[in-house]
């Protein structure tokens, strides 16, 4: 018998012929443990179709379920110190950075987009929680003033999607100082009269929720979204006492006041385009179905994204 050819050679070739299954290809539901197929739910725009779970959304899955064809341009957002306090826990914050950014795919928490919705030229950002769980720092602080100032400078709406545990602690009062700066700019928005609008997804809490989370003119929440200042068990623990069933939840906010609309994500883009358009006191929406929408100008420091990124 050779060993080699009948034993050795099949192995190695069985071992290099192996196909990888993506860690990805099924969904456990939170709410139900329910196992959906991941296709399913991205067709669904990460909602699970059986318990309407709202998952989260990456940073460029968001800005494509809201733009014409998929289609915007990316705003550059000024550099800010990477690591200010050099900062270290178990680990250096320069690395925790690093790793943040090898995950998403982006520079910081915050990514900004210029386009159109429904022929309505909009700035979108959109805040992404798999970022640091969305925290606000220097550099996402650089990237709301941003947005506001290009907004501001096109005569257009801001929407902004918040999903943030609050303020980045590795940053200290530098991040703090952001709280400020974004109300601020939130208030020049308002001096031209273009509205100012704020998605709270899940979740939205901290330092976001004591600054521009709450500054909109008008507020839109996801269903099942966490939405407050400090977390629900904190708040028990501090004035012993139960909390109220669905306490901070989108829903008990939209009965209390403090959200104006509860809205599913697959009616989100509507309902916005409806939005704008009342508040700019622009004509009805055009067909955004068939050839790509007339292209925006651009400005030194925006690149076009397309469809297929």
């Amino acid at each position: 018998m050779n060993w080699i050819s009948n034993v050795v050679r099949p192995k190695i070739r069985s071992f290099l012929n192996r196909r990888e299954s993506p860690e990805n290809l099924w969904i456990k539901c939170p709410e139900t443990g329910q196992l959906v197929f991941y296709k399913d739910v991205e067709a669904n725009q990460f909602v699970i179709p059986g318990s309407n779970y709202h998952m989260r959304m990456s940073a460029t899955a968001r800005m494509k379920s809201i733009f014409d064809n998929e289609t915007w341009f990316d705003i550059a957002v000024p550099d800010a110190p990477t690591d200010p306090l050099k900062f270290r826990d178990e680990r250096r914050y320069a690395d925790r950075l690093k790793d943040a950014r090898n995950k998403t795919g982006t520079v910081d928490a915050i990514k900004l987009g210029y386009g159109k919705l429904d022929g309505l030229p909009v700035v979108v950002a959109v805040q992404d929680f798999d970022f640091m769980g969305g925290s606000l720092g220097m550099a996402a602080g650089e990237a709301v003033v941003k947005g506001l100032e290009m907004a501001v400078e096109k005569r257009t709406p801001f929407i902004m999607f918040a999903a943030s545990g609050g303020a980045r602690m590795q940053e200290g009062i530098l991040s703090l100082m952001q709280l400020p700066r974004t109300t601020v700019a939130v208030q020049l928005l308002r001096e031209v009269g273009k509205p100012y609008i704020v998605v709270l997804t899940n979740p939205t809490t901290g330092g976001v929720t004591a600054s521009y989370g709450m500054l909109g003119d008008i507020h839109l929440a996801e269903p099942g979204a966490l939405i407050g200042f400090a977390g629900p068990r904190v708040i028990e623990q501090t004035i012993r006492e139960k909390l109220p069933e669905g306490f901070q939840r989108s829903e008990y906010l939209r009965e209390r006041g403090m959200v104006d609309m509860v809205v599913p994500r697959q009616a989100l883009r509507p309902t916005l385009s409806n939005i704008c358009r009342l508040l700019t006191k622009s004509p009805a929406a055009v067909p955004t179905t068939g050839p790509a929408a007339t292209p925006l100008p651009l400005q030194s420091d925006e690149q076009p994204i397309p469809a297929n990124v």
